[in-house]
């Protein structure tokens, strides 16, 4: 009875706590991180049976990242968040735990089915999550310092990112070239414009973890921004329209327009229209530009 009861406390976590959006992000990623590094060195891409596979070890590693956020940022979500699972008791630290442990488990050896090289870097970018909660608890300026903590917690999303790539290119789906290391800026950008969007706000609000706080409000909103132009110019510089021609230079270049989505959520915010930086454009641009590098992957030679 125990064990169902902690199944059906684990069932209710992932239902409040990993949102469809978070599934679909995680499938578009993927899809559109093997598909492009494929791409941009020199090999026709289809996605293939190692790629589901691949997708459903990130689906399942995203999961096992939010379970460690939600036991690392308890005693802040008591103050701040106080309906998330953990801290209503709704779901217990023990039940997350073993579910971690179940999820490292399967995603180890999925990823080892695959290559010894996927096991490695599946391995690492779970331990490297749980060093992360370790991190915070040893040093208050990792929990207090929210740029010094994007410093310190961004580079598990880079270990899925190698991941990624290097399971594909052990698959056979991506070449083992230096631009398919090279895409890896493209997705940082395109995470990091979320990142600072979704912790940007006027409202004065000091005792929360907020990048405006440090930067200000137009100064985040800047770098959010930024951070999206890197990664349309991350796409452009690997891609290279302006070699092409026809339909596969207009796919090519579709990327950049899209620099208008995030650009008008910025002007929104600074505008003054609405007091917290507006997160839906942020979204939506990581999705359409996700779509994109399919696109471009599945259609360009």
């Amino acid at each position: 009875m125990s064990v169902l009861a902690s199944a059906t406390r684990i069932t209710r976590f992932t239902a409040v706590m990993y949102k469809p959006h978070y599934l679909l992000y995680g499938i578009l990623w993927v899809l559109a991180l093997e598909g492009t590094a494929a791409l941009v060195t020199g090999l026709d891409w289809h996605p293939a049976g190692a790629t589901v596979v691949r997708i459903v070890v990130v689906a399942f590693v995203l999961l096992y990242l939010r379970m460690v956020d939600e036991q690392k940022d308890l005693e802040y979500d008591r103050v701040h968040n106080p309906d998330r699972p953990l801290v209503t008791g709704a779901v217990r630290a023990a039940d997350l735990r073993i579910a971690m442990v179940l999820i490292a488990v399967g995603a180890g050896a999925a990823s080892l089915a695959l290559s010894v090289g996927s096991a490695v870097m599946i391995a690492t970018a779970l331990v490297y999550g749980l060093a992360l909660w370790g991190m915070e608890r040893l040093f208050e300026m990792i929990r207090t310092n929210i740029l010094l903590n994007l410093v310190v917690t961004y580079p598990v999303q880079l270990l899925v990112t190698a991941y990624v790539i290097v399971s594909a290119i052990d698959t056979g789906a991506v070449g083992a070239r230096w631009q398919a290391v090279a895409v890896a800026v493209v997705f940082a950008g395109a995470f990091l414009q979320f990142e600072f969007a979704r912790k940007t706000t006027r409202a004065g609000r000091s005792d929360a973890m907020l990048y405006s706080n440090v930067l200000g409000a137009k100064g985040s909103a800047a770098a959010a921004l930024l951070c999206a132009a890197v990664a349309v110019a991350g796409d452009l510089a690997l891609v290279r329209p302006w070699e092409r021609s026809g339909l596969g230079s207009l796919i090519a270049w579709i990327a950049l327009p899209l620099l208008l989505i995030p650009a008008f959520g910025s002007w929104r915010f600074v505008a003054g229209v609405r007091p917290d930086h507006p997160v839906l454009p942020a979204v939506v641009f990581i999705l359409a530009l996700y779509l994109v590098l399919i696109a471009q992957a599945l259609v360009l030679p």
